[in-house]
């Protein structure tokens, strides 16, 4: 039996689910600040594009793509100032979304380098911000 993807491990409600619970710890916790920064005071487009990247990412229906175009994340990103800080910040909400869901140490352990990837992927900054 091959390895589920992460999307198949989660399904499209499960990735959503895990986004709204992503940003509602950026708002909230104190540790992603830097982070937190960065949006708007309105989060809901941001909370659906990033489903709808994380839905094609990992294995599911490109929904980012047929609306969007790209899937280059650079681009969109490039007038922030991105460094280690907010990137690990980035990472730390995603970290404690995936627990909060309840994704179990499989699906985190198999998103663990490719969510690096992303997130430092964006980064263009070397300071702490």
């Amino acid at each position: 039996m091959s390895q589920q993807t992460p999307y198949q491990m989660l399904g499209e409600d499960g990735i959503r689910r895990l986004v709204n619970i992503f940003y509602d710890i950026m708002d909230s916790a104190p540790e992603a600040e830097a982070v937190r920064a960065m949006h708007g005071d309105d989060t809901t487009e941001i909370r659906s594009k990033l489903a709808d990247y994380l839905n094609g990412w990992p294995g599911g229906p490109h929904h980012y793509h047929q609306k969007y175009g790209t899937v280059c994340l650079t681009e969109p990103h490039a007038h922030y100032h991105i460094g280690p800080q907010a990137r690990d910040q980035w990472l730390w909400c995603m970290e404690q979304a995936l627990q909060q869901t309840g994704a179990s140490d499989a699906l985190r352990d198999l998103l663990k380098q490719p969510m690096f990837g992303i997130a430092d992927a964006v980064r263009n900054q070397d300071g702490d911000q």
